[in-house]
Parts: structure tokens; C-alpha cells; sequence
């Protein structure tokens, strides 16, 4: 397959073979919404035999490279036949065109090759759209809100192929997205050619088994690269540079990242020197105390450098475990001669040692939040994923940011009703949730605010095991992030589901296996109405509290009458570590006729079904008659989200209602419910 050709050979056979009736488009069709457009009067009917134009420009100009790889759509104006795309570029820089559509030619101008570049998406995307024949005349004004506008692909879970990349660089192109960022290292495989350490492409890009999940359950261990059970990979540098080029014809960056000090299983397994305990499949983080640690390091970036132009390089620096730091005597010599009090001042100055490092080279390192910890690195820019308090907080502080918070721009959550959809890793990000994000803060003031750099997608792979599930989860979530990256804050939802449609539908008739967005279940059905119940209003007493980190409503939460929805992180479910127990005071002895509870199960959250649910009742609070125990029926593995209610039937009278859950044993394991239901006459 030559993908150079694919996305737009593809879509002139659409324009070349339109329906007789005519069907105007226009600028109200695209994704991302322009900044502004004029209407004018009449329409411009797309040529039959494709665009041909001529470029004017004052700069250095490879647009008509790119331009050429196409000959079916755009072809050079010579002197017998008048362009009807006029392209005018001047030798400027950013992203901002215009595009003024005339009955018979359509002139774009542009301070820079990348606005022009953008401009020629539009027109794609515009005469790539089902039926369309015609283009509504006016004038585009356009001009993106943030300068990073990005995807991120998670390699080292799921290895995927240079070609696989390249044709999401088309689709990212097509909706003016700029940043690509390459998961490249992980517990899971190393994928980068580093010729200083040949192990780790020969023996730490290889596992037996072919998923993550079977990897995971089968004790996590590489293999040889020759053994016959070898599943994985890697990219040679020669096949990044060319890839890195490929991006950049398409106005995109490709950012590495090579994952320091934690999620270096795969590191340490290889080169078990480079670990606290010296033994292979013990330490999850290199060993901050080695100064053989930071020599590898540096080796890597160097060549990490050498491949990648990118400004930035990431270095993750997210979930050290930091465990064998503690009982390390090389790391508690380090952070005695370095005058740290804690192990987060430890993974500061590896932190700030690296950035010096790449500093030195001309390079800016960026990273997750957990970079804040121990105080920030002086020219780090943050990549806020818990949330947005990290990014604010560096945003205040000075420092550049790229939100990316994991209840908005992780794709890797399901996107629709548990029950249809794939395995995942949980939680739940219809697009129009991912749609709804705004980026700046209202606590921002407008100099704090000119430090967010934008935001971006992650896709982690643990449970995205195909190309063609993969792309299922990024489109049309993506759509979502490109338009809240380019176009203004103001949003109307209907209309942008309606131009997703319209672009899903461009993305599947290009090969893109794209979510049914047309067919959409949508949120979980019991969230969307009160239940009416005896239990509504009633006082709680927890024995077991619920955890800080999700208390939803508080006490108040399980006798409100409102359900959860697909995910544990809604703010409705309430979330306990181990067991759960509490007693609803009905305020009254009354007639019981039933009880019930609903619990959630997401296995690739650690959220499981309890092992059972006793209910009590009683009349003064002091003795309790239970009522019955009812057992969990469910896989405790089982890998998909769904949820159990577990109702019991009595006839007795009490004022005190208790419900008791015995959590699932594995360690870490959560019970989320969303409502006690009592029933009384």
C-alpha cells in the first residue's frame, strides 16, 4: 500500500463519482470549526477532473511536493489551462490562512507553508464530504487557539507499524492536528533502536505472549528476539527518521518518549545493573543512587537526539513506585550527600539532572505531572493527566502546560454503553463528555493562561490489542480534541455531532475503522432518572468510610435518589478500599418489603463486584436479624465493565437497614455502589 497516495486517491474517487443532485458545502461542515466565515453569494462547483492550481511563494516551498503526491487532485496550472486554487504564501510563520471561494477560483493565502498546508485540509475534507458538488462561496478566516494540538500513541503495549502511524498522520493532518507523541518505552516493550544497548531492542522488546493481558497474567517476562514465541517490536532509526519526515510534510511533530525513572521494568530486566537490587524482574524504577543510572541516560537521549528534531523530548516521570529507593543504600547515599529529605526530592533531582542535561543539547523536557513532586524542574513543561490541578498549578508557577486529564483525553475509556463495547481499561468518555472540556481554568489570569501550550489524546494500548481497535477508539474522540485545540471556546454540541457524522463517514470510506457514532447508546440508562424509594432523604452511619478520592455526594450519596452512569469517576458512585458497611436510619419503624444495592465491576481498574452482600434490619439499632446473603455469580476477572444489583426480599418491620459487602481479595481491589433502594409501603 502506498500510503502517500491512500487518504487522497481515495477521496477524489469520491468527488469523481458524485450524485447527479448537487449538494452545497461549506465552512459550517468542517472539523475544527473555523474561526470565522463571510458568506458570500453562489457557490464554487468542485472541478471534475480535481484542483488546478499554482503557488506563489515567498519562501522556501515544499507544499507543492506534497501536492504532487497526488496528480489525480491537484495538478500544476500551465499556460494553457487558469488555476482555479490560486495559492499565495508569504514568508511568515503559523498556522493562520485564509481561503476566499469565488464562483470561479479559490484563493488561500498564508503567512507560512503551514497555514497554506491548512488551508488545503480544509478544501479536503470540504470535497471529500458524501454528495458534494458544490462550495458555498465566502471567505474563511481561520487560525488556531493552541499550538499543541496532540494524539498520543502507546507503542510499547501494543506494538503498532510505521505504516499503521503513517496513515493516522493523514487522518491527523486532515483535522489540523500537530503533535504526535510515541510511548516508546514501558514495562511492557522497549521500541527504539538504541545501538549503545543492543539488549534492549534484542531481549526487552519481546515477550512471549502476544497481548498485554496475556503478557501480565503469565508473570510478565521477555523472551530472546529468535525465540519462536517472540511477539513484539521495535523501530530502527532509519524507519523513525522516515516517519519523522512523513510528519513533517504534514505540518506534524513527532515527540518521543522515553520513560524515566518508574516504567523501566523492561530496563532493568535487561540491564538488571541499572536497578537498585541488581536482579532482573524485581525493580519497576532505575536506581536514582548509580551513577551508571545517569550514563545510560544520557547514552539514550543522545541518541534519542539524534533521530528526533523535536524541541521537546518527554521523559514520562510518572508512578515511580520509589519503593527500592527506601532500603537502597546507593540511593540513601545519594540523597544524603544531596541533601534530600524524601524519596519525591530524590525523583526531583534525577528529574532536574536530566533536564540540565538535555538543556545542554538545545532540548526542553516534558513530562507528566508527577514532575511537580519534589519541586518542578526550573524549564519542564507539564503534561497534566490527574486531573487539572497539576497543570494549574504549574501554570501559576510559570511554567508551560499541555492538559491532558485523564477524564477527558484518556480514549482508552470506554465510549459508549459497557455492554456493546470492547474490553477496556475503564471509566466511560462519550465524545460528547470529551467534547465538553474546556481547557483554561476560570482561576487563570490571562498571563498564567498564555502558558498552556494545549492539549492532547492518550490512548494507552494495555487493552487495545489491534490497529483496528485502536482507531476505533481514537475516532471521532479525536475529532473532539482537534476542534477544542483549533477553534474558539464557544461549542454547541448538536452541531459539531452532526459534522463528526459527516467526517466518521469520511474516515470509514478512507479505510479508518471508525466507532458507530450514528448508533450511539449513550449513557447508562438508570443514571438518567430518579428512583423513587423509602430510602431517599434517610441518615447514614458508615462503618467503613468511603475513600477521599471518591466520596461522590458524601453521606447524603447513597439515599439521593440519583444513580452512577458508566463510570466510577462521575462523581456518583461511591468508592470504598476492601469492605463495605453501612446503616440507613429510616426514621420510623416501617414494613421492608425489599433492599437492593448496585455495584460496579471494571477488572482493568481494580474496581470488582463484592464476594457477597448480607442485608440486616432492625428495630432500635442494637440488634440486627439478617435478612439474607446473596453471592456474586461473576468471573471475578471477567474482563468487561458491567454492573450487579443485588436485591433481597422481606417483609419485616425495622427503622435500621444494613448493607454489608465483602470486598474481592485481590490486593488494592475497590467496591464502588451507587444507592441503597429500600422499598416500603
Amino acid at each position: 500500500m502506498n500510503l502517500k497516495k491512500t487518504l487522497v486517491s481515495t477521496l477524489l474517487a469520491s468527488v469523481l463519482c458524485l450524485p447527479a443532485s448537487a449538494a452545497t458545502v461549506g465552512a459550517s461542515d468542517l472539523i475544527p470549526r473555523p474561526t470565522e466565515f463571510i458568506r458570500g453569494k453562489g457557490s464554487f462547483t468542485i472541478p471534475s477532473g480535481g484542483f488546478s492550481y499554482s503557488i506563489k511563494s515567498q519562501a522556501k516551498e515544499n507544499l507543492s511536493d506534497y501536492l504532487s503526491l497526488f496528480p489525480e487532485l491537484f495538478s500544476p496550472a500551465d499556460k494553457t489551462s487558469k488555476a482555479n486554487l490560486a495559492i499565495e504564501i508569504g514568508k511568515g510563520s503559523g498556522e493562520t490562512y485564509t481561503i476566499d471561494i469565488t464562483p470561479r477560483r479559490i484563493n488561500v493565502k498564508a503567512p507560512s507553508e503551514a497555514g497554506a498546508f491548512y488551508a488545503i485540509q480544509s478544501l479536503i475534507q470540504l470535497t471529500g464530504i458524501k454528495g458534494a458538488t458544490e462550495i458555498q462561496t465566502g471567505k474563511i478566516s481561520d487560525s488556531p487557539r493552541f499550538a499543541h494540538r496532540g494524539l498520543m500513541f502507546d507503542v510499547s503495549r501494543h506494538f503498532r507499524s510505521v505504516d499503521f502511524l503513517k496513515k493516522q498522520i493523514d487522518a491527523m493532518a486532515l483535522m489540523k492536528l500537530n503533535k504526535l507523541h510515541l510511548h516508546f518505552t514501558d514495562a511492557a516493550g522497549w521500541r527504539m533502536e538504541i545501538e549503545k544497548y543492543p539488549r534492549l531492542t534484542e531481549f526487552a522488546a519481546w515477550r512471549p505472549q502476544a497481548t498485554w493481558q496475556d503478557w501480565a497474567d503469565n508473570g510478565a517476562r521477555y523472551c530472546e528476539k529468535n525465540d519462536p514465541r517472540a511477539s513484539g517490536g521495535y523501530y530502527t532509526k532509519n524507519e523513525l527518521r522516515d516517519l519523522i519526515d512523513y510528519a513533517a510534510h504534514r505540518n506534524i511533530t513527532v515527540i518521543p518518549e522515553i520513560e524515566i525513572p518508574g516504567h523501566s521494568k523492561e530496563v532493568t530486566s535487561a540491564y538488571p545493573e541499572l536497578s537498585c537490587a541488581g536482579v532482573p524482574y524485581t525493580d519497576e524504577d532505575l536506581c536514582i543512587g548509580k551513577e551508571a543510572t545517569f550514563k545510560f541516560i544520557e547514552d539514550v537521549l543522545d541518541e534519542v537526539i539524534e533521530v528526533f528534531p523535536s524541541a521537546y523530548i518527554h521523559i514520562g516521570g510518572d508512578e515511580a513506585s520509589k519503593s527500592g529507593w527506601r532500603n537502597c543504600p546507593d540511593c540513601q547515599a545519594r540523597m544524603k550527600s544531596e541533601g534530600l529529605k524524601d524519596v519525591d526530592e530524590l525523583q526531583s533531582y534525577a528529574i532536574h539532572r536530566v533536564e540540565k542535561y538535555l538543556n545542554s543539547k538545545g532540548r526542553d523536557i516534558i513530562g507528566w505531572d508527577e514532575i511537580l513532586e519534589g519541586g518542578l524542574a526550573p524549564n519542564a513543561t507539564v503534561m497534566s493527566w490527574r486531573g487539572t490541578e497539576g497543570g494549574i498549578t504549574a501554570l501559576k508557577s510559570g511554567h508551560k502546560v499541555v492538559m491532558t486529564p485523564g477524564e477527558f483525553c484518556y480514549i482508552d475509556y470506554t465510549q459508549d454503553a459497557a455492554f456493546k463495547e470492547p474490553v477496556s481499561i475503564g471509566g466511560f468518555t462519550p465524545l460528547k463528555k470529551a467534547y465538553s472540556y474546556e481547557p483554561v481554568d476560570s482561576s487563570l489570569t490571562s498571563e498564567e493562561a498564555s502558558n498552556l501550550m494545549g492539549l492532547q489524546a492518550n490512548l494507552w494500548a494495555e487493552y487495545i490489542p489491534t490497529d483496528a481497535h485502536a482507531e476505533y477508539m481514537y475516532y471521532p474522540r479525536a475529532f473532539a480534541i482537534a476542534e477544542i485545540g483549533w477553534s474558539t471556546p464557544e461549542k454547541n454540541y448538536d452541531d459539531f455531532h452532526r459534522r463528526a457524522l459527516v467526517l466518521n463517514a469520511r474516515l470509514d470510506s478512507l479505510g479508518y475503522n471508525t466507532f458507530d457514532l450514528a448508533n450511539e447508546y449513550g449513557e447508562r440508562r438508570e443514571s438518567l432518572t430518579p428512583v423513587v424509594n423509602s430510602a431517599i432523604g434517610a441518615t447514614v452511619e458508615y462503618t467503613t468510610p468511603y475513600h477521599s478520592k471518591y466520596p461522590a455526594a458524601g453521606n447524603s450519596t447513597l439515599v439521593d435518589g440519583i444513580r452512577g452512569g458508566w463510570t466510577y469517576g462521575d462523581k456518583r458512585w461511591q468508592g470504598f478500599l476492601g469492605d463495605f458497611e453501612a446503616i440507613v436510619d429510616l426514621g420510623e419503624n416501617r414494613t421492608v418489603h425489599s433492599v437492593a444495592a448496585t455495584f460496579m465491576h471494571a477488572p482493568g481498574a481494580w474496581v470488582h463486584l463484592p464476594d457477597n452482600v448480607t442485608v440486616e434490619i432492625s428495630t432500635d439499632g442494637i440488634e440486627f436479624t439478617p435478612v439474607e446473603t446473596l453471592w456474586s455469580d461473576v468471573d471475578p476477572m471477567y474482563p468487561k465493565i458491567m454492573m450487579k444489583n443485588f436485591a433481597v426480599a422481606t417483609d419485616a418491620k425495622a427503622r435500621y437497614v444494613k448493607v454489608k459487602a465483602k470486598g474481592h481479595n485481590r490486593p488494592g481491589a475497590w467496591l464502588f455502589t451507587d444507592e441503597i433502594v429500600i422499598n416500603c409501603p
